[in-house]
């Protein structure tokens, strides 16, 4: 009962009685959608170019490739099981290790 005068906006004459924003709804959305175009090729293109040359790679291994694993380990392909898309990698003379293939990050390419 006291708040309400002190709460209440003094209205001016000629003043709009809805704010004044009647445009704003249109260039919002606009600038939402330039937003939207800026993420796109700033973000999500870059990330499926990479994901897609990476599907490329992995479909592309082969007996004798040196690869580099998730964690770090550096090996070359020895054996390829395309049924579980395990694939043996040697580490050192003796020592021979099971992969996943998603597990692969990259292809050495040998330097000529």
């Amino acid at each position: 009962m006291f708040l309400t005068p002190l709460l209440a906006a003094p209205s001016l004459p000629g003043a709009p009685v809805g704010g004044g924003q009647s445009g704003s709804l249109p260039m919002l959305l606009v600038q939402f959608a330039i937003i939207g175009v800026i993420f796109y090729f700033l973000l999500i293109r870059p990330q499926q170019k990479e994901r897609k040359k990476l599907q490329q790679m992995l479909a592309a291994l082969k007996e004798g490739d040196k690869i580099v694993t998730t964690g770090g380990i550096v090996g070359i392909i020895t054996k390829i099981t395309d049924k579980d898309d395990v694939i043996q990698i040697t580490v050192s003379e003796s020592t021979k290790l099971n992969v996943l293939r998603p597990y692969i990050t990259k292809k050495i390419e040998k330097q000529a």
